[in-house]
């Protein structure tokens, strides 16, 4: 018999991984009662691959993040062991931060800030079915036996509804190795109209660095200073590690080749869609033959474990069979290992089913973030997790819904990607993936997103502080480099910023345009110049430096928006306009696209198709 829990909460979330956690934080921190349910309450925000956040187009979402207020930044800040820049030799538009965490630092300090945090109520219990009345949801059952009551209720389900575990032709139910599947959830939304597929990933085995030799790996050490996500953060104080490197061989690939008659994966047991930009190693082998050694990078999976991760291995192979390749790669000719890899299957519900704002169209104040959208990655994840966790606090509230749109954020990016192109294979961000990747960059999060997060209730006191400094810093540097000059006569300073004789007096402005001269090559001529924190002496470098580019891109974003502020109406027949194709009429339906933008965005949905819409709305 089910027993009420007699509380009412503004909002319930459904799953406390990466996307749980973010949700659950937004919604607290705006002001509603908000309840965390999680299968295991010490697996909180538990990275179940591999121990890093960031990393290329993930360091964006990061930043982004942390600039409307979320925790992912601050928690890896505290927990990280490891801080490289990726991409330094390139422009600032695609450089970005990654980070080695110490695994179970991570979620223990996570959990410690959602249960510290006012409003929220993180309890134990597994999800089994929502409670539905007509069309709306009105809360959760669990296994235990219990029912919860909520005016809005958030899936951050990850890989656990009908998780799969495939380790060589053995496989089992399970979310995640070690932890049960969650049952039930995924039955009653195709049920209720949902359409739900099934997607896999996997994870490399983990290997006792114990075991292996170092002296024969390369070196991979962090940066110094190590460069932190958070805007908020000052410095990286915990200690930092060195990752190593090291390559499969033609051996290697000899035992991989010959225990494919034991893949899950090449004997057509695994039915889930794998991750195209993520291969299993074995996959990397059969589908590159010609390449002779693929690079594996050893991440310590923290200061207190021998726990080694093995990044860019993951297979399904038998445990024998793992074993035996890793044997075969310089450094680990006596390694054991202390997990074996594994492939999951799980099921998703196709994103196309959501609203930019992530509630679901089939049932009203059910709202879906994670993996559960057919996303792969922590980042892709908690972005989603904190938009949804707003969001469901903005409807309580009955306020106007947050929407980030492509240009505001690599987070509007994902989200509009989601909603507009579904996803047939776990969806991965990519700095490719945005039109505006100048305007989109890591250094500029704050300044694109913290206002939006101020407004929505989401910033704190002390994050606004802080933005309001860095922007007083900003326009004080703009002011100094346009009025600061230097004339010909000034010899000195000319020849130790080794420019070539002026002919005429330039601004410091005009010297920062070239190549050759950086913000830190002008500081010796101006005490407040050099008073400027880094955070703003960077900005001002990367606006100086590429004005003109970033001018350029504004344009394209204002010419984009005269087609994506041509609204569509609710529930608009696209099956009566006329002169559409069938096939176009049917996607436009399906999706029921916001915009003329996003309409634009549908694969299959023609320039023609656009053009004979955008007259019909522009006459209404």
């Amino acid at each position: 018999m089910l027993s009420s829990y007699g509380k009412k909460y503004d909002v319930i979330v459904v799953g406390a991984g990466h996307a749980g956690c973010e949700a659950a934080l937004a919604a607290a921190r705006m002001g509603c009662s908000t309840l965390l349910l999680t299968m295991n309450i010490d697996a909180v925000a538990l990275m179940s691959c591999n121990p890093a956040i960031g990393g290329l187009a993930k360091g964006h979402l990061v930043r982004e993040i942390d600039a409307l207020g979320g925790e992912m930044g601050l928690n890896i800040d505290a927990t990280g062991i490891q801080f490289r820049t990726l991409n330094t030799k390139k422009g600032p538009a695609v450089r970005a931060t990654r980070a080695q965490a110490d695994r179970q630092q991570y979620r223990l300090r996570m959990k410690q800030v959602i249960e510290e945090q006012p409003g929220l109520d993180l309890k134990q219990g597994s999800v089994v079915r929502l409670q539905i009345e007509g069309r709306r949801v009105v809360g959760v059952e669990v296994r235990e036996g219990l029912s919860f009551a909520g005016k809005m209720v958030i899936l951050t389900t990850g890989t656990f509804m009908r998780g799969l575990v495939h380790v060589g032709l053995h496989h089992y139910a399970s979310g995640r190795a070690g932890e049960p599947a969650s049952e039930g959830v995924s039955d009653q939304l195709r049920s209720l109209g949902f359409k739900v597929g099934r997607l896999k990933t996997g994870t490399p085995a983990r290997l006792n660095g114990r075991t292996i030799d170092y002296e024969k790996l390369e070196k991979q050490a962090g940066d110094t200073p190590p460069p932190p996500f958070s805007f908020l953060t000052k410095g990286i104080d915990q200690d930092q590690i060195c990752c190593h490197i090291t390559y499969t061989n033609e051996r290697t690939h000899e035992i991989i080749r010959g225990g494919l008659d034991r893949s899950p994966l090449y004997t057509g047991v695994i039915e889930g869609v794998g991750p195209r930009y993520c291969p299993s190693i074995e996959d990397k082998v059969m589908r590159f033959p010609d390449k002779d050694h693929h690079q594996m990078f050893l991440e310590p999976e923290g200061l207190t474990t021998h726990e080694v991760y093995p990044s860019g291995m993951s297979t399904s192979l038998p445990p024998d069979v793992q074993l035996a390749f890793y044997r075969s790669i310089a450094g680990l000719g006596q390694v054991e290992i202390m997990r074996p890899g594994y492939a999951i299957e799980y099921d998703f519900v196709n994103p196309t089913e959501l609203f930019p704002t992530l509630e679901t169209r089939h049932v009203e104040g059910l709202f879906h973030a994670g993996q559960v959208n057919g996303t792969s990655g922590y980042e892709e994840a908690a972005a989603q997790g904190l938009v949804a966790g707003i969001n469901a606090a903005l409807r309580v509230q009955e306020k106007e819904p947050l929407v980030i749109t492509r240009d505001l954020g690599y987070t509007g990016v994902l989200i509009d990607d989601l909603v507009t192109k579904g996803a047939e294979e776990p969806y991965r961000m990519f700095t490719s993936r945005s039109e505006y990747r100048l305007l989109l960059r890591e250094d500029n999060a704050d300044l694109r997103l913290t206002p939006i997060g101020r407004r929505i209730g989401l910033v704190s006191e002390t994050r606004w502080a802080a933005f309001t400094r860095k922007g007083e810093e900003i326009e004080r540097g703009r002011k100094i480099l346009g009025q600061q000059r230097i004339a010909p006569g000034e010899k000195e300073k000319i020849k130790r910023l080794g420019v070539e004789t002026l002919k005429n007096g330039v601004s410091l402005e005009e010297l920062l345009r070239r190549p050759e001269i950086t913000l830190a090559d002008l500081l010796f001529l101006d005490e407040d110049l050099a008073g400027i924190s880094g955070q703003a002496r960077e900005q001002l470098e990367i606006s100086t430096k590429y004005a003109g580019y970033i001018e350029r891109q504004r344009e394209q974003v204002e010419r984009f928006r005269r087609t994506e502020d041509v609204r569509v109406p609710e529930n608009f027949d696209f099956g009566a306009v006329p002169g559409l194709s069938s096939e176009v009429r049917e996607k436009l339906q399906k999706v029921q696209p916001r915009s003329l933008g996003q309409a634009s965005r549908i694969s299959g949905v023609t320039p023609a198709a656009i053009a004979i819409l955008a007259v019909l709305l522009r006459r209404r």
